[in-house]
């Protein structure tokens, strides 16, 4: 699209939120400009579909540029979801813009993902699970559809099924605490199949019982047990009570009343 006579609302915030808007800010005067007008045209073309080209003239719409902090250009700003995702600035060679794009652009199946997300949100996660599966066999590296499905297999199979799901999800990752949350409570629900690898203590029933009503999601009255596990034995099977109130805590997420509530009291019982 080219950048005279337009309403950037509509051309680029709006537009963003059903296809991911490439804008390019630029000027005739920039030579640097002129050189990466080809490199991102011929990308929109490969790609099409996955993104939308839009070129903003700075000279005649400096008051967007401003809004923005274009401080030079080229700048190169990816908007979804009516906001700015990712930028670039100066004229890369097509290849490092292509494994830029690759990196910034959301997955074409974010619809699907929202979707299932929805479903979970709803307690509809059994519905969701194809969605999720459909996601991944198209999308095997799409890590937030990864740890979606793990945490359901968590509940529905065995642990390592579970746990086999999330195995790529490397510390690279923005999925990498819910998919170490995960692992931690796969290995300790593990546990509740093979209780004899745990060393024997006046502890070991409690810890099991805390595990159960982990996978139960249980989570208030695992936390109250584990808590008070970690006041008594806090070393036991190598912090485990510990680590799986961390991992409660990721899964449920900072603003959960429970984090809130429990995350003070976990504090207090490791420090006193």
């Amino acid at each position: 699209m080219s950048d005279s006579a337009f309403d950037f609302d509509l051309a680029v915030l709006r537009k963003s939120f059903s296809i991911p808007v490439l804008v390019d800010f630029w000027a005739p005067w920039c030579a640097p400009c002129r050189a990466l007008t080809p490199v991102l045209e011929t990308l929109a073309a490969r790609m099409a579909g996955r993104f939308e080209l839009v070129k903003l003239n700075t000279e005649e719409y400096p008051e967007i540029g401003q809004q923005y902090g274009v401080r030079g250009i080229p700048n190169v700003k990816l908007f979804v979801d009516g906001a700015v995702a990712d930028e670039f600035a100066g004229a890369l060679p097509e290849s490092a813009v292509e494994a830029w794009l690759q990196r910034a652009l959301p997955s074409p199946y974010r619809g699907q993902l929202k979707l299932a997300e929805g479903l979970i949100g709803a307690g509809r996660s059994a519905e969701a699970e194809p969605l999720l599966r459909q996601i991944l066999d198209a999308e095997p590296g799409n890590a937030r559809a990864a740890v979606l499905l793990a945490h359901w297999l968590l509940k529905t199979a065995a642990p390592e099924t579970a746990l086999a799901v999330i195995k790529h999800i490397g510390p690279d990752s923005d999925q990498h605490d819910s998919a170490e949350a995960l692992r931690t409570l796969g290995r300790q629900f593990e546990l509740l199949d093979h209780p004899d690898r745990l060393e024997e203590s006046p502890v070991k029933p409690e810890y099991l019982d805390a595990i159960r009503n982990i996978q139960a999601e249980n989570y208030e009255q695992a936390l109250e047990q584990l808590i008070e596990l970690v006041r008594k034995a806090r070393g036991y099977d190598g912090g485990g009570a510990r680590k799986a109130c961390v991992a409660i805590f990721r899964l449920l997420g900072d603003g959960h009343e429970l984090t809130r509530r429990y995350r003070g009291q976990l504090s207090n019982a490791l420090y006193v």
